[in-house]
């Protein structure tokens, strides 16, 4: 398993890239109808058989973790057996190993009577998820009033993609099902009577075939699974699309996007599906309608746009989207007036954690429209229409009239010192350090580590990094989650466990507001923070000019003995490598491709 993954991982071009697609004569000349697929397939062997309902329903299930050739064959041997005699239901559950985007591909070979069997499959990003019981009603309408068993019991779901279904399976042939998020995949065989024979249960992974072109290493081994979960984290979640989650929400959010752009350019670089979100996003909100229905939202456009430009220079992209950048800030004008009140409207969001602070949220808010509309100015100002770009100003500095304390929101102090809005000795000192990572959010957290790196506190964003993400792996996370809170795990088992008499199910038994229970997403991209953060703080890349052009690479080692790895540019990768002396001084060693200038 970890070497095919290295091996996809680590290829240097994408097959998307350089295959060209026949089409079979037939069809002829007219294309229209045909729209290429970019994801690549890769079928994958369980890692281990968790379960099974016992030696009498299920004979020989080892069978089912050696690789195969995904052909049906007509004879029995070396094959895993379910027996459905009155014995009981014949059930199994495979462990992947680690959170895949796909479906599973089922090889049969004879079946006894010989009929056509059914099957119920339940996916699961968790153990507890694969023998979970859908049920019709929804526990949101009850929130805050179930108790972690009622939730727990009442939480499955088939949103946004049916991971739990019953359906005919061949005899002597083979089928390819499901499109979702998980890692762990039950097996029932429901028909009575009936011995089939299981060839193969292999995972079906759809991924986008591009290299890591960015990396991290250091002295400290847990950072490095942190850097690299995350950023696979975002890489299940780069499809044609960006997704928030490939399991819930497999959606485009403008908003939940920034850290996983952020991610991307500190890993992939430049890449198709930034262009083909943002342009779908646009016009399926065109102004005056807010992105997402949420004016926030429209508010992260802006600083995706502006990040994005910076990274990767690509001005004809900007100009595409310069009537709708300026339209924003048209729009926003219009609604804060001379004493910098703002009537917006689309709701003031930041993330859910955060929902019930309303002076806290009105705090961060303000303090999100302040950073875009900076943003805003610069991005004007690059497209040469300098009207929009002071209109922009303007509004920052109505907005700047007033501002109000952060009522102890975290996320709220955190926009404030990125938005000058409050010094960030202040923001970090009153709120975002106070109990370490108690309050963090898997969305925001980004933001908090962003405060504490201005206030120069690096050491002690690396040890929240290490406790709060690092919480996550030590309840067998492969991916980073939607929500996170360090107070779930104290009586909690483990994800890949099934949960003890007494314990709590991490997975099942918590949540709130859109991820309750098993609706919790488990691979959630705007969770991946640290990835950009330790890219763009511990190895130290600060971007000044568009492209890459001019970059300052300043070392921010912590407690840590050293650090080195890659940041893609426009113009090829920098190599950076850092390393404490016996004397306490920092060396480095920076590399630069032609054409990107690095100062200190």
């Amino acid at each position: 398993m970890k070497r095919l993954l290295s091996c996809f991982f680590c290829c240097a071009i994408s097959l998307a890239a350089t295959c060209q697609t026949y089409l079979p004569p037939v069809f002829g000349a007219d294309t229209t109808l045909f729209r290429k697929d970019i994801m690549t397939r890769t079928y994958i062997t369980p890692k281990r058989i968790v379960w099974t309902s016992g030696d009498d329903c299920v004979q020989d299930a080892h069978f089912l973790l050696r690789p195969n050739t995904g052909q049906a064959d007509i004879f029995g041997s070396n094959m895993c057996r379910f027996v459905t005699g009155g014995k009981g239901m014949a059930s199994l559950i495979l462990d992947f190993g680690r959170e895949l985007h796909g479906g599973l591909k089922l090889v049969f070979s004879s079946c006894q009577p010989l009929a056509t069997p059914q099957v119920r499959l339940r996916f699961g990003e968790s153990l507890s998820e694969t023998c979970s019981e859908l049920k019709t009603s929804s526990p949101a309408a009850e929130a805050g009033s179930l108790s972690k068993q009622e939730l727990k019991e009442n939480s499955a779901t088939n949103d946004h993609a049916v991971r739990d279904m019953v359906m005919t399976v061949p005899f002597y042939g083979q089928m390819e099902v499901g499109s979702t998020g998980y890692r762990f995949v039950r097996i029932d065989m429901l028909t009575p009577g009936m011995t089939a024979y299981l060839k193969e249960a292999t995972a079906v992974f759809r991924y986008k075939d591009i290299p890591y072109k960015g990396s991290f290493r250091c002295s400290d081994d847990r950072l490095n699974e942190i850097w690299q979960t995350g950023a696979y984290t975002v890489h299940l979640n780069m499809q044609e699309y960006i997704w928030d989650g490939i399991k819930r929400d497999r959606l485009i959010w403008l908003g939940d996007m920034h850290p996983e752009t952020s991610t991307i350019n500190a890993v992939f670089g430049d890449d198709s599906s930034f262009y083909a979100s943002m342009d779908l996003a646009v016009k399926q909100y065109p102004l005056p309608a807010w992105l997402n229905g949420m004016s926030a939202y429209s508010m992260w456009y802006l600083i995706i746009q502006h990040d994005w430009y910076m990274h990767n220079g690509n001005i004809d992209f900007l100009r595409k989207h310069a009537d709708y950048i300026t339209g924003l800030v048209d729009q926003v004008d219009a609604r804060v007036d001379k004493e910098g009140n703002d009537n917006l409207g689309g709701g003031r969001f930041l993330d859910w954690p955060s929902n019930q602070n309303e002076q806290g949220v009105w705090s961060g808010y303000r303090a999100l429209l302040v950073w875009a509309m900076r943003d805003a100015q610069y991005l004007c100002r690059v497209l040469g229409d300098e009207a929009h770009a002071s209109k922009a100003a303007d509004i920052e500095a109505r907005l700047r009239l007033k501002v109000k304390e952060p009522n102890n929101l975290k996320q709220a102090a955190a926009l404030m010192a990125i938005a000058g809005l409050m010094d960030p000795a202040k923001a970090c000192g009153n709120y975002v350090s106070v109990g370490g990572p108690k309050g963090f959010s898997t969305f925001y957290g980004y933001y908090m580590l962003e405060a504490l790196a201005m206030d120069g506190r690096y050491a002690e964003a690396m040890d929240i990094i290490s406790k709060f993400w690092g919480g996550m792996l030590d309840m067998g996370a492969t991916t980073f989650w939607e929500d996170f809170d360090l107070e779930w795990t104290k009586n909690a088992a483990r994800i890949d466990e099934f949960v003890p008499e007494g314990k709590d199910d991490i997975h099942g038994c918590f949540g709130a507001y859109c991820y309750l229970g098993f609706r919790h997403s488990l691979c959630h991209g705007w969770a991946s923070g640290p990835t950009a953060w330790m890219s763009n703080h511990v190895l130290g890349v600060e971007i000044l000019e568009p492209g890459c052009a001019k970059v300052r690479v300043t070392p921010h080692l912590g407690n840590l003995q050293w650090a080195e790895g890659t940041y893609p540019t426009p113009k090829g990768q920098i190599y950076i490598r850092h390393e404490k002396s016996s004397d306490g001084k920092v060396r480095s060693t920076v590399k630069a491709p032609k054409g990107v200038k690095v100062v200190k």
